[in-house]
């Protein structure tokens, strides 16, 4: 039978087995299918469920115009306005982003050695600012259940740097494991890297840069406790803000 002939319900079916991309390329290069892969029906399956993990996602009609919306505006997670979600564009895989205020920072609580401060370039209410510390350890935590699952994750720090900058042409070991397990062997990152050394930072929107910390598996979600860790304790460090660590699907090369 010509895939044409089908139920319009079955087709919908099909196409929300799909991706989004996949969605996306249907509605531009066929009027017969444009109004089913454009319909509530299909984006639904695109969707993360409302009220999940404390998720409430907007009003916005149809269903692939608040798709389209959640890749490019990130949305707080329940009533923790330190941590956001949005999705990635081409899969609908879920992307989270831990706020500065929802990390584990050494001293952060200390006005001696780091400062909290608003900015509009930020997501979040207050990023943190380094003034000086030796003891550099920041830690972020999220339960492996709130990701995508049968999904590889990228984690990245985001900061920038402000004021006198020291100690971070110095590379600093990041981690990223379930708990205490560590996923791989770490790496060694430098966040300020010395003319003609190699450079892992990116630059993002609004003057924040990142840079990748670790790679993981999420298979069913029900791993844990997934811990993404930066540490560094023998050198004289300042000048750093950091927005925060996000976890997003990995980029395939």
């Amino acid at each position: 039978m010509a895939f044409s002939r089908l139920p319009g319900d079955v087709i919908s079916r099909i196409f929300s087995l799909t991706t989004p991309r996949d969605a996306c390329r249907v509605s531009s290069v066929s009027t017969a299918f444009r109004s089913i892969a454009d319909s509530d029906q299909v984006w639904l399956q695109f969707l993360p469920p409302d009220h999940c993990d404390g998720v409430v996602l907007p009003p916005i009609l149809p269903k692939k115009s608040l798709y389209l919306h959640l890749c490019d505006h990130p949305i707080p997670v329940g009533g923790n306005r330190n941590m956001s979600l949005s999705l990635d564009k081409k899969s609908g895989k879920k992307c989270f982003m831990l706020g500065a205020r929802d990390l584990t920072i050494a001293w952060g609580d200390d006005r001696n050695y780091w400062e909290w401060i608003a900015t509009a370039e930020s997501r979040f209410n207050e990023v943190a600012q380094l003034q000086y510390v030796w003891w550099f350890h920041i830690i972020g935590r999220i339960e492996t259940s709130m990701l995508s699952s049968g999904t590889n994750y990228a984690a990245y720090l985001v900061f920038r740097f402000e004021g006198h900058q020291e100690g971070f042409d110095w590379p600093v070991e990041s981690h990223v494991g379930i708990g205490g397990e560590e996923l791989d062997e770490g790496r060694s990152v430098t966040l300020d890297p010395r003319e003609g050394e190699p450079r892992a930072v990116r630059e993002r929107a609004h003057g924040w840069m990142e840079i990748e910390l670790g790679e993981f598996r999420n298979e069913n979600g029900d791993d844990g406790t997934l811990v993404c860790s930066l540490r560094e304790v023998v050198s004289y460090k300042s000048g750093l803000v950091v927005e925060g660590i996000e976890l997003r699907p990995q980029e395939m090369h």
